[in-house]
């Protein structure tokens, strides 16, 4: 019984493409510092931009950027089958809230007062 031990040639070749990825965002985003004071405001948000893009095309090429966008187009599934509540049922929820909020306050401020009124009860003697 051996168990494989060795990445296979689509793992490091999936691993190579992450760090070029990683290496694309950070170069990006290190330019932005080093060409502080050569380059204008504009120019160096633009490099750290594609900087991030480039990254982000090369690890949609890997393995688990492939797993990624499958899961995204699934979440955006999903999403479209939620229910979302009318504007009666949000205006309803929201007034609920409202009122138990001011429910819990007047309450915690009775509780609040009592035992304010016990302490000083009790220290004063």
């Amino acid at each position: 019984m051996s168990a494989q031990t060795e990445p296979s040639e689509s793992g490091v070749l999936d691993i190579l493409k992450l760090l070029i990825a990683a290496a694309a965002i950070v170069g990006g985003l290190y330019s932005y510092y080093f060409y502080e004071f050569e380059l204008a405001l504009p120019l160096r948000v633009l490099i750290v931009l594609v900087g991030t893009g480039v990254g982000i095309a090369v690890a949609m090429t890997s393995a688990q950027g492939q797993r990624l966008w499958h899961f995204i187009q699934g979440s955006r599934v999903e999403i479209r089958k939620v229910v979302w509540p009318t504007k009666q049922e949000t205006t309803q929820t929201a007034i609920a809230v409202f009122v138990f909020t001011l429910i819990m306050a007047v309450f915690f401020w009775i509780l609040d007062s009592g035992l304010l009124w016990l302490t000083r009860r009790l220290v004063a003697g």
